[in-house]
């Protein structure tokens, strides 16, 4: 019993980890870092595990505090900040799943423009506010529990394609690794910095309070954190030996091309995962953003309203953005979330040992927030 409430206490998180990114992650490191993508992504995974840290830290430490009214102004301050944050964080993050989810699903009817794109993610956009509007979106929440374990065994199935066709070009005609594009190293940290929307997901089990318990909410971030960076350290180590086919712009949907390089049946899934994850990801989102605006404003903007004020900033961010600019930009936004989380978890540390890491994860956080840079 205690294991599958685990499991579907870390289905959240999980979901929209992948949501955010293991769709466009490769093609991304393929642009910034070529053949050291493998200890690119390790780093990433690093960093977002040294986040999720401090995010277990404040769930044990400074909910406690909060909920008996005993926190220090400064530790309320900033808190309150964080939660505001996040509210121009998910209008992005919901822009970006469906704009990759309306490539995905372009390529695979072969309608792939930037214009079709655009009025594909507008579409959907307006389809989730109104039901939000006229019926709210937990019906569509139910998506999520399962929508995220069908795409777990559709990445596995990719990564067992990947890795066998990785293992006939072993055998057979050798593996060409990718180069090395050649950007200064400040560059390529700009860049990796605005990969961390892809790791981005975990800090949600901080705010599923009602459902579960403390120590729950704290095995599920690390559960998912877990799996997350297993998972994503596998595909992008199976996906190298295919990076360099991906040659002249970086596109949203070059997985797919990937995808078929490895095998023609590849393609098939990758999309279905592709609109699965992407808009149960998408409605999670839409759901915390309408949360985090209701809370933030107490109550001066109504649930109904806040679906409208979602959807209209994300519609105005679709047509403004590329796909890539979208993931910096989110990138940043939530990378402000997180040193917010950090400042809050500093001022109820009692180590100094602890309060010196924070502080290193919270420069760190703050860099990306001033410098992350879109791939291409």
């Amino acid at each position: 019993m205690i294991k599958a409430k685990l499991f579907r206490a870390t289905a959240t998180p999980l979901a929209s980890i992948f949501g955010s990114g293991f769709l466009v992650i490769v093609p991304i490191l393929a642009s910034a870092t070529g053949k050291f993508s493998f200890f690119a992504i390790i780093a990433i995974c690093a960093l977002a595990f040294a986040i999720g840290w401090v995010i277990r830290f404040n769930i044990a430490n400074v909910e406690p505090v909060l909920d008996a009214r005993k926190a220090l102004k400064r530790t309320l301050y900033l808190d309150r900040i964080s939660d505001i944050a996040l509210v121009p964080a998910y209008v992005i993050s919901v822009c970006l799943y469906l704009r990759i989810l309306s490539a995905f699903l372009m390529n695979g009817f072969g309608l792939a423009t930037h214009l079709n794109e655009r009025f594909l993610t507008t579409g959907i956009i307006l389809l989730i506010s109104i039901i939000g509007y006229v019926k709210g979106l937990k019906d569509l929440q139910k998506l999520e529990n399962w929508a995220i374990w069908v795409t777990m065994a559709i990445i596995v199935i990719m990564i067992l394609g990947f890795g066998l066709h990785d293992i006939s070009l072993n055998s057979g005609s050798g593996i060409v690794l990718p180069v090395y594009p050649g950007h200064s190293l400040l560059h390529m940290l700009a860049v990796l910095g605005g990969t961390l929307i892809c790791v981005q997901g975990f800090e949600t089990s901080r705010y599923l309070g009602e459902e579960y318990s403390r120590e729950m909410r704290i095995k599920s971030c690390r559960l998912s954190q877990i799996i997350a960076a297993v998972v994503y350290i596998v595909f992008v180590a199976v996906a190298i030996p295919l990076m360099h086919y991906l040659t002249g712009p970086v596109r949203d949907d070059s997985l797919v091309t990937l995808a078929g390089k490895a095998s023609l049946l590849l393609p098939i899934p990758l999309i279905a995962a592709a609109v699965l994850s992407q808009f149960s990801a998408a409605v999670a989102d839409t759901l915390g953003g309408e949360g985090n605006m209701v809370e933030a404003t107490r109550d001066k903007i109504s649930h109904k309203a806040a679906y409208l004020i979602l959807g209209g900033g994300s519609i105005i961010l679709t047509w403004s953005a590329s796909t890539f600019q979208i993931v910096a930009l989110a990138s940043r936004a939530f990378a402000f979330y997180y040193m917010m989380q950090c400042l809050v978890a500093i001022t109820v540390a009692n180590s100094a040992v602890r309060k010196i890491c924070m502080i290193l994860i919270a420069l760190i956080l703050l860099a990306i927030t001033l410098f992350a840079t879109p791939a291409g």
